[in-house]
């Protein structure tokens, strides 16, 4: 019952925070003449995808009352800020040269549209809920001088918009660089601003008209070197761990005949290997409470990416579904805070922990808390430039409002049916009162180098993968290939958790008996693998530039990189338990 109202609370709140802008609410179904609802969204730099500003903060043409539409939470997230456009594009009606408006622009005016021109900003609209995009202008070579550049800014846009029976199909955006205005230098301009429509009847079908945007992602031109690359980059990566898992089954068979055949000869001789520290493979880590935390956390983040993949394959992030991605990471993050709190307390109540209670308070702070300080900082940024990433603070107390509702509370619901369940450690070995010495090891079996060793092959698996999802989520490709990130996913869990394993026997091997923590890092490397693969991106592969776009590219894939430490390091854990359990089950320990 309590779960019931937790869940209708966070529908509340983030119904509060308005719907998915849609055509007025119709059926996107127009007679000619018909108002089409047409909105524009944002401006900025291309290269710069977090450094987004309103549409009319640029001396545009503006009605004289701007009407901001309601939106939803993911889309407010996305820096969505959607108002009423100036253009008038009913159905099925041509115009030609329309006027806009008739601005002059002042010296200031001049000096902040060349700034725009000179950075490549865009504008993005929506036209019956189909996102277009437009430059506002280009830098063209002085043919006098062909080291000065010269400035145009656009005064014409020509829209061509295709439809099918009564319904709006496509829409395209043409500007002439014929029809611009020089605004190289510091003088005031009178401009002119005008626009045209042409419709053209197609045979698409309304259900198709999205296809678009997906051709214009990786598809269909890069499918098939991007299936081969996959394919390729999952075969080696399978030979290497089939290899690796030979090689230890062998190893471990001959350790149990070697530890079973003949305990007459084993009394004489001194044990050796992995049997010889029976006595304290088991002996519960040091930081209980943050290793419990940091298990909780990794479980729920796991549960959360299983969900997000789940709705990805049955269709929910089509393209421009505007904030739908956000909006469902919010959703899930405070259905599963009861996962952590489960997990968490559980697993610290069977390490004989006593204060449940900080336990839960540090799971539920382990990865909300520098997300939510990232958070704080890089709006206080965006507050600066006056970017729509910047929240607004109703938004921000509907954030609050469903961490505390509804998070907190599962959190905590978690926590004491993880109290309640009273689940004892499973040890199939005794441990002894005082821990062995662990011997003198050499500097390739520290830590460090083991998690650069175990962190390499499960990032080769997704190395290539990466590159689009950058793309994507810091350019303006589109991601909709989510069969293949899957696949890439499961290959992630299978390595990371089998690479881990090969760890954990070599380090018991070693008779360095202090496993627990080594696991944990072992698997979540790739996380950092990830991080230092985010600085060659920035560098190398993308144009981004200026303080606002570093500080948000690298704040955020920090905490993502942080999220997937987290994850794949509960991944590596989980996995060398129950190794460790089944070797140690197999053997008689005395």
């Amino acid at each position: 019952m309590m779960v019931r109202i937790e869940v209708a609370v966070l529908v509340v709140l983030v119904s509060a925070c308005g719907f998915g802008v849609e055509a007025d609410g119709s059926d996107h179904r127009y007679k000619e003449g018909d108002h089409v609802p047409l909105y524009a969204n944002k401006v900025g730099p291309f290269h710069n995808p977090s450094e987004t500003y309103r549409y009319y903060d640029l001396p545009f043409c503006s009605p004289e009352h701007v009407t901001e539409k309601k939106e939803a939470l993911g889309e407010v997230l996305n820096g969505d800020r959607l108002v009423d456009a100036p253009y008038e594009l009913n159905f099925r009606e041509d115009k030609q040269s329309i006027s806009l408006c008739t601005k002059t622009l002042s010296k200031e005016n001049v000096a902040e549209l060349r700034n725009a021109v000179s950075k490549d900003y865009y504008f993005q609209m929506y036209y019956d809920d189909l996102p277009f995009w437009g430059f506002l202008g280009k830098v063209e070579k002085d043919k006098l001088d062909p080291n000065e550049n010269k400035y145009l800014l656009f005064k014409h846009i020509h829209f061509e918009i295709l439809y099918n029976d009564d319904r709006v199909i496509e829409i395209n955006v043409q500007t002439d660089p014929n029809l611009s205005v020089d605004i190289t230098e510091d003088k005031e301009v009178d401009v002119e601003f005008s626009y045209s429509v042409t419709w053209k009847k197609t045979d698409i079908p309304f259900e198709n008209r999205m296809d678009k945007y997906k051709k214009s992602s990786f598809m269909p031109q890069h499918l098939e070197i991007h299936w081969f690359s996959i394919i390729n980059s999952c075969v080696t990566v399978l030979l290497l761990t089939g290899f690796l898992a030979t090689i230890l089954m062998r190893v471990l068979r001959n350790d149990f005949i070697k530890y079973s055949n003949d305990d007459e000869s084993l009394e004489e001789e001194e044990e050796t290997g992995w049997k010889y520290i029976h006595g304290d493979v088991f002996r519960f880590p040091k930081h209980k409470s943050l290793f419990s935390a940091v298990i909780g956390s990794g479980t729920q983040l796991l549960a959360i990416a299983i969900f997000i993949f789940l709705l990805a394959l049955v269709g929910v992030f089509y393209p421009y579904n505007r904030g739908s991605l956000f909006t469902a990471l919010v959703v899930i993050y405070a259905l599963t805070s009861g996962i952590a709190g489960y997990t968490a307390t559980s697993f610290y109540l069977q390490l004989e922990g006593t204060n449940w209670v900080g336990n839960l308070l540090l799971t539920g702070c382990l990865f909300c808390g520098p997300l939510f300080l990232t958070f704080c900082f890089l709006n206080t940024i965006a507050i600066v430039y006056s970017a729509t990433a910047a929240l607004p603070f109703g938004t921000i107390l509907v954030i609050i409002l469903i961490w505390a509702l509804v998070t907190l509370p599962l959190l905590v619901l978690g926590g004491i049916a993880g109290k309640n369940s009273r689940t004892e450690f499973q040890a199939p070995c005794r441990t002894t009162k005082y821990p062995r010495e662990i011997p003198q090891l050499p500097w390739y079996r520290g830590t460090i180098p083991q998690m650069a060793m175990a962190g390499f092959l499960p990032f080769s698996a997704i190395y290539i993968e990466l590159y689009y999802i950058f793309a994507s989520v810091w350019g303006h490709k589109i991601y909709t290939i989510y069969s293949i990130l899957f696949i890439v996913f499961i290959i992630l869990i299978i390595v990371t958790a089998f690479i881990t394993v090969a760890m954990t026997y070599f380090q018991l091997a070693a008779e360095d008996h202090e496993w627990w923590w080594r696991s944990v890092l072992c698997g979540g490397s790739t996380g950092i693998f990830i991080f230092f693969y985010c600085i060659y991106y920035y560098h190398a592969r993308s144009d981004m530039s200026g303080f606002m776009q570093t500080s948000f590219f690298f704040g955020y894939m920090t905490c993502i990189c942080y999220g997937f430490f987290l994850m794949l390091g509960t991944v590596g854990f989980r996995a060398s338990l129950l190794f460790v359990r089944h070797i140690y089950r197999s053997i008689k320990c005395e």
